[in-house]
């Protein structure tokens, strides 16, 4: 039995590594081209074609749309905040409150607040009430209602 010497299996790791290197290299001469670098990706995420909207755009007026109640304007934009009170909202039928935003300015500051909207330290009112297809009449019976429903 052959003994075996720690310089001879050294040996051999080291051919061993070498001939490994030497397949890469050959395997890395037929590999494909780096597609991390940036204009591969750009190239990838290119889009296929574009579009000329401006001259395929069609104007048009916005659809016209029945104005919508008092009640309506209420239930479908204001109750989110009034009837809870939330960011500092007068709670429709509190009465002292709106009569306490009625001496701040009258019923035209209200309206006014209500149309362009208003951040202060009594709370927060988005303009329209978040709805900006709402027109100034809308906004304005809202409030005349909210008023009407908080005496």
């Amino acid at each position: 039995m052959q003994k075996i010497n720690f310089s001879s299996v050294r040996g051999g790791q080291i051919w061993l590594a070498l001939g490994g290197m030497l397949l890469l290299g050959l395997f890395a001469a037929y590999a494909p081209a780096n597609h991390n670098t940036p204009a591969a990706l750009a190239e990838r995420i290119a889009p296929e074609g574009s579009l000329n909207i401006a001259a395929t755009a069609v104007q048009t007026a916005p659809a016209a749309r029945a104005p919508q109640s008092a009640m309506e304007v209420y239930n479908g934009v204001c109750a989110v905040c009034h009837a809870a009170g939330v960011a500092g909202a007068p709670r429709t039928g509190d009465a002292a409150a709106w009569q306490t935003r009625l001496a701040q300015g009258g019923l035209s500051a209200l309206i006014q607040n209500a149309i362009n909207g208003l951040a202060g330290a009594g709370g927060v009112m988005p303009a329209r009430g978040g709805n900006p297809n709402l027109t100034d009449a809308e906004v304005q019976a809202a409030v005349e209602y909210m008023l009407e429903q908080s005496k």
